[in-house]
């Protein structure tokens, strides 16, 4: 049996490889940065070819004396990348967090309709889309909008420096506003509505399908977007567990039994990388965020781990005090972008400790909000899968579990979207049957978290006081 598998994570701050063997283990790892560019405020850009000089050089680390069976890629979704017909970059790439799209936002609601937009893509259009991007090039930049003939998200133009293919996956291309999603194909409602030609897009492929090769025979998966990999990296595959991400955002993502959109979109519904399956995931901009400002803002140089002490002095609702964790607007449940983050029910007696705490449970309660919504799309689940960074800490971990009421695991593997690269580089290379069985092999639970007995009731009874503060703060 050849002895790698290689996940590629295309990501905002930089590329992440792995490699590991067919039951999971990490053999190899590796990161390389590059920059982020912000040519005016709001804006958001960076070089492509510095994805692939980073992905190639990560490659080549991870592989080293290695017999390589598949590669597989994810990366940061809705990123606009314009080739002309040489397959030249013709400016820079616009970024899943560039803001200049407003507009265009409006816009495509207005021509396509916001209510079919949604059941078509399974989402508004917001900011971050690939699509709004394009009709601001139009608008803005008309001489480079008219040398378009092919059109990338970002980890697919590291497959087209790699393998020498012009594709995509389908959950990846859900973030596109481009995407039938419930069809799994390009939507030529909204192409038609938006004036896009439907020849500049890649040809679609479920994740563990192969792309291509490389020039040395090795087969490329499709891959999928970094939400999609690492909710499959740490066993999301099929309905009845959560993904419950504590990164600088936090999300809840589950598996559908079949498509099914919220009819006002504060949840995405997209293909999941699962092979006919779909997800549908709420996403929250300041979770571990929120614990980072009030760090920087307020407690400059004390470490994390001081403040999660002076956090655990205090017991649940720290005596009536709630954090509102807005501070970048929101997106679910609210999908404001002028939502703003609040301390209310401040006393005296109140303590950096007790702000600390409100931070955690007011993030744990911002997650809850995306768990309820889940709910009414018929997500049942019965335990949650924590990742990010947040995630390592006890405490937190704790007040989160008993929020939801979900016991919460933690897997072997924390590498996330690039762990699940890997998985889906098995089932491309021939390793694995399929995505079940690459899960089923390769991801372990090492830890679980209980929800605290004795905290849950206390936030019940919070639950619905945080529930009012956006209305009563925002009127």
């Amino acid at each position: 049996m050849t002895d790698a598998l290689v996940g590629i994570d295309v990501g905002t701050t930089g590329v992440k490889a792995i490699a590991i063997s067919p039951d999971g283990a990490v053999l190899a790892q590796t990161e390389r940065g590059y920059p982020l560019s912000t040519p005016r405020p709001g804006w958001s850009e960076q070089d492509p070819e510095d994805w692939w000089r980073a992905s190639e050089a990560a490659l080549a680390e991870v592989s080293a004396g290695r017999d390589v069976a598949g590669i597989g890629l994810s990366g940061q979704m809705h990123g606009l990348v314009v080739l002309d017909d040489a397959d030249r970059l013709i400016r820079p790439a616009i970024l899943w967090n560039d803001q200049r799209t407003a507009a265009e936002c409006a816009e495509i609601e207005e021509r396509v309709g916001l209510s079919r937009l949604i059941e078509l893509t399974g989402n508004r259009a917001l900011t971050g889309f690939t699509a709004p991007k394009l009709l601001w090039l139009r608008r803005h930049e008309p001489e480079a909008f008219a040398r378009i003939r092919h059109i990338l998200l970002p980890k697919d133009y590291v497959r087209l420096r790699l393998a020498g293919e012009r594709a995509s996956d389908v959950a990846d291309a859900s973030g596109t506003l481009l995407l039938d999603v419930a069809a799994r194909r390009w939507s030529d409602t909204v192409l038609e509505a938006l004036g896009l030609p439907a020849r500049w897009l890649p040809r679609l492929l479920e994740s563990p399908e192969v792309s291509g090769s490389t020039a040395a025979g090795i087969p490329v998966a499709a891959g999928a977007g970094d939400q999609p990999a690492a909710a499959l990296g740490v066993g999301i595959d099929r309905p009845g567990r959560l993904s419950v991400v504590l990164g600088t955002s936090g999300v809840v993502l589950a598996a559908l039994p079949a498509y099914r959109a919220d009819p006002e979109a504060r949840v995405h519904a997209f293909c999941h990388a699962v092979p006919g399956g779909w997800q549908a995931m709420g996403v929250m901009l300041s979770a571990a965020g929120s614990l980072q400002w009030f760090r920087d803002a307020l407690a400059p140089g004390v470490a994390f781990e001081t403040l999660i002490e002076e956090a655990e002095r205090w017991q649940p609702g720290a005596d009536g005090l709630l954090f509102l964790p807005y501070l970048a607007g929101e997106r679910t449940p609210h999908a404001d972008p002028d939502a703003r983050g609040a301390f209310v029910g401040l006393e005296l007696r109140h303590d950096r400790g007790a702000l600390v705490r409100a931070v955690l449970e007011g993030v744990a309660f911002g997650l809850r909000d995306s768990l309820e919504l889940l709910r009414d799309l018929g997500v049942t689940a019965d335990v949650g899968r924590a990742s990010g960074g947040g995630a390592r800490g006890r405490l937190w971990l704790e007040i989160v579990s008993s929020v939801l009421g979900l016991p919460l695991e933690l897997t072997a593997v924390e590498e996330g979207s690039a762990f699940g690269a890997a998985l889906l580089a098995g089932v491309a290379g021939g390793v694995f049957a399929d995505v079940h069985e690459a899960v089923s092999r390769c991801v372990r639970v090492r830890e679980t978290v209980e929800p605290n007995r004795d905290w849950a009731p206390v936030y019940e009874d919070l639950y619905p006081r945080y529930r009012s503060l956006y209305p009563a703060l925002s009127s």
